[in-house]
């Protein structure tokens, strides 16, 4: 039986809503600091917490949701998510705030892979990545509203506020999609949990290689370019904090624009085309800031990068959800493991980078990379 489509807004709202546990803190670390008593560096864990959770949950939310329904799982962990929120909202020292956070991102991450999954389930591959970029609207309005709304918010009411605002959300979408969800049919042999099945998508050649994208994907991207670009524009530059994150926020208008149009470019350039032009215009655009000189370069090439890097990044995400259709929710968790372990990594080594010759090869370095893994992706069969 083919899944409801109709789910597909409420499951973009349950994205919104779990992509915003990313960019909720961006604007709150000082005053945590200053209402716990500590330096702002010492909120780190905080976020890291949050974080490396949200990675590692997938080993057991992926096969959760291929055992019990990949929409049951999700709704559950959302509403879990938000009463999470709400409990670190009461959070009295630094101490229990890692700990409260870190609990939370456990059942957020739950949440974006089990929907990209049912979609899986859901639409055939041809209409996929279309499919997937109009789930992937509420995250990316998460990336560009969350931060700025949570700042307001903090201002007018306190850093609490913002916690309890998110949850609310969090906790209305997550009880209108328990009430939703259906049983979904079994799709394979497979029994128990299912921890097995991570065991077969490594044994064989495509299920590697994918994990091996999305491990660079997260290494030279998600922990290399993007995370220096607002220092970049800071140390370099001289932009307030403010002025950078209004710069940097002409990224999610691309990401945004590519949710609306992916549709049509899909038709136009085929899965392979999507790769090259996109992976070409990101090491464009990152090569481009590494020479940038001024500000306003860097702020007009946001938007292309945000729409070139989820040209390319979506392909990967499409065929995440082909990986291993009889477990499709422990192959699409699998990726986002994959692509979280590469961040991590990928921080360090950005990081020294950094250290040892400075923003413009840190921008090089992605663009080589991201150039060479868009031409290795564009030549990967699918299975």
């Amino acid at each position: 039986m083919r899944p409801d489509l109709a789910l597909l807004p409420l499951l973009a709202l349950a994205g919104f809503a779990a992509g915003g546990g990313m960019r909720l803190m961006d604007p709150l670390l000082p005053l945590l600091a200053a209402d716990f008593g500590v330096g702002v560096a010492a909120i780190a864990p905080v976020v890291a917490g949050f974080t490396l959770a949200y990675g590692a949950g997938q080993l057991i939310t992926g096969p959760l949701g291929d055992r019990f329904g990949k929409v049951r799982v999700a709704s559950i962990a959302l509403v879990l998510y938000g009463v999470g929120l709400a409990v670190s909202a009461a959070a009295w020292d630094l101490t229990s705030m890692v700990v409260l956070r870190t609990g939370t991102g456990l059942v957020a991450g739950a949440v974006i892979p089990l929907a990209i999954a049912w979609i899986g389930d859901a639409v055939p591959y041809a209409e996929r990545q279309a499919t997937i970029g109009r789930f992937l609207t509420g995250m990316v309005m998460a990336q560009l509203l969350v931060g700025p709304i949570s700042g307001v918010m903090a201002e007018l009411a306190g850093w609490r506020a913002s916690f309890l605002v998110l949850s609310a959300l969090a906790l209305v979408v997550g009880v209108m999609l328990v009430r939703r969800a259906v049983p979904e049919a079994p799709r394979g042999q497979v029994r128990g949990l299912g921890l097995s099945q991570y065991g077969v998508l490594l044994r064989t050649p495509g299920g590697r290689r994918l994990m091996a994208a999305a491990a660079l994907d997260g290494l030279a991207l998600f922990g290399g370019a993007f995370p220096f670009i607002g220092a970049y524009l800071i140390e370099v530059f001289g932009l307030s904090p403010g002025q950078a994150g209004l710069v940097v926020a002409g990224f999610g208008i691309g990401a945004f624009a590519y949710t609306r149009t992916a549709k049509r470019l899909v038709a136009r350039l085929g899965e392979q085309g999507l790769v090259g032009a996109g992976g070409a215009l990101l090491a464009v655009a990152l090569a481009g800031m590494a020479a940038a000189p001024t500000w306003w370069v860097v702020a007009l090439l946001q938007v292309p990068m945000g729409m070139a890097f989820y040209m390319f990044h979506g392909v990967l995400q499409a065929r995440a959800t082909e990986a291993l259709p009889e477990s499709r929710a422990t192959a699409v968790s699998a990726f986002a493991m994959a692509l979280f372990l590469g961040q991590s990594v990928g921080a360090l080594a950005f990081g020294a980078v950094l250290h040892a010759a400075g923003y413009a090869a840190v921008f090089i370095l992605a663009a080589v990379a991201t150039a060479g893994l868009a031409a290795w992706v564009a030549r990967m069969p699918l299975r």
